[in-house]
């Protein structure tokens, strides 16, 4: 039986890599769009606080990410991780795309419980990008 986690997880999966010869922009498409839902619930902040601490743990897997620049009050917000993926083969960016999402969204999901995070998914990524992955789950 395929957990909540899984499912958010090949959600993820799915999301990052629907269009391969994008990952870069379709993840710094889909931060800024979770970063705009979550920092009208939890403020500048709280979305900061919870981001970099997931970009610490992702970076014991991909160490590379832990040189990510921060960003300049001139650039998006995800300026540093564009760069830091952006200095990838696709196949690096994505893995490490989906693993810093997955563990933004499972601290998330620890914290405010698991309808939140769905509701808050849904409402930033689109029903199609849930559904999806729930349909594939065995």
């Amino acid at each position: 039986m395929a957990t909540n986690d899984d499912q958010r997880h090949r959600m993820i999966a799915r999301a990052v890599t629907q269009r391969p010869d994008a990952v870069v922009d379709v993840t710094i498409h889909l931060w800024e769009r979770l970063a705009a839902e979550l920092i009208l619930i939890i403020g500048d902040g709280g979305f900061e606080s919870l981001y970099s601490r997931s970009l610490h743990l992702t970076s014991a897997s991909f160490s590379w990410m832990a040189n990510s620049p921060p960003a300049q009050a001139s650039d998006s917000r995800f300026a540093g991780l564009r760069t830091c993926l952006e200095g990838q083969d696709a196949t690096a960016a994505g893995e490490a795309s989906v693993a810093l999402l997955a563990t933004f969204i499972d601290i998330l999901s620890a914290l405010i419980g698991e309808s939140l995070t769905s509701s808050i998914l849904r409402s930033a990524w689109g029903d199609d990008a849930l559904n999806a992955a729930a349909k594939e789950t065995p």
